[in-house]
């Protein structure tokens, strides 16, 4: 076993300790309707159901946990990291800047903004507001939360796997939504130190697919990122990201979806399941639609890792 996957996974098991009176541990859901037309068992990991709306508030509150008290803390987020730290540096008394793209969801950023903390909008794309809250934080002495390149956010993230363990012991297949990588990298980190036969499907949206390119090419690769129904995985990843040797490590197989498909994950979650989620949420369903034949008769678990939506962009996918 790679032993950074299972220091990830020990990380995790400490960081459930820490973070488990500020969290909701979020249902696992049987399928209503699509498991049964798929011919497999199905269940989903409600992390819409999360005290923020997404499972971001899991590795921010590992991180914010894990920190010395005293320094502004600054970070940088497409929206539900903004969410989840902001919630958390509340939760641990800590003082925070979030940094996010100008195309921000507008729900997303009245939410942040909810919390009292500074917000401030730079660049098209996560990766640009990333680059300019590392600034903040060489310029002005914070300290830089990042969304995913970070061993307590990696572990963060990890405790979904283990709430999936106590839940659910035979799981076979789990399909997980990809961004910079610290969700896959944690739960798989879990899965693959707890249950190693469990098959771990990321899955990418062709629209900004950052991580899988990276992944096939052994380092971290520049794509063009376009808009995207999941705009909650969009955007680049860090030079030297700890994520992309660990989700080598742990994913078995990657599974690439357009926006076509993603749109139709949100209209099946809607009318068949009867839950309205965001489209990275989607996403993850869309990748076992492509999937499904070759899991039938199995244990699937599809991550439903946010419902933090723009109204009017999933008005647009499901209902037209």
């Amino acid at each position: 076993m790679n032993p950074d996957v299972l220091a990830s996974a020990a990380r995790s098991v400490q960081a459930r300790q820490r973070i488990k009176a500020h969290i909701y541990e979020t249902p696992l859901l049987p399928s209503r309707q699509i498991g049964a037309e798929a011919g497999g068992r199905l269940f989903f990991k409600a992390e819409n159901f999360q005290l923020t709306g997404s499972f971001k508030i899991r590795g921010a509150s590992a991180k914010i946990s894990a920190m010395a008290p005293g320094r502004h803390l600054v970070t940088a987020s497409s929206g539900n990291h903004g969410i989840g730290s902001s919630q958390a540096a509340r939760s641990f008394g800590r003082d925070l800047t979030v940094v996010l793209p100008e195309t921000v969801a507008a729900a997303k950023l009245a939410r942040i903004r909810s919390y009292g903390v500074e917000t401030r909008l730079h660049g098209a794309e996560t990766w640009y507001a990333e680059q300019h809250a590392l600034e903040l934080a060489r310029d002005k002495g914070y300290e830089y939360i990042s969304a995913y390149d970070d061993p307590h956010v990696v572990a963060g993230q990890g405790t979904i796997g283990l709430e999936l363990l106590e839940q659910h012991p035979d799981i076979d297949n789990v399909f997980i939504a990809m961004g910079g990588g610290g969700l896959i990298s944690g739960i798989g980190s879990v899965l693959k130190s707890f249950l190693p036969r469990a098959r771990v499907y990321g899955v990418a949206a062709r629209n900004s697919c950052a991580l899988a390119l990276s992944m096939a090419a052994g380092k971290v690769v520049e794509t063009e990122h376009l808009e995207t129904l999941a705009d909650g995985v969009a955007g680049g990843l860090a030079e030297e990201t700890i994520t992309l040797e660990l989700a080598r490590a742990v994913v078995d197989e990657t599974i690439i979806c357009s926006e076509e498909e993603i749109a139709a994950a949100l209209r099946d979650l809607a009318f068949k399941e009867n839950m309205l989620v965001e489209g990275s949420a989607g996403l993850a369903l869309a990748g076992f639609a492509k999937v499904a034949d070759a899991c039938r008769d199995q244990v699937n678990v599809v991550l439903l890792c946010g419902a933090n939506y723009d109204r009017d962009k999933l008005v647009k996918a499901v209902f037209s």
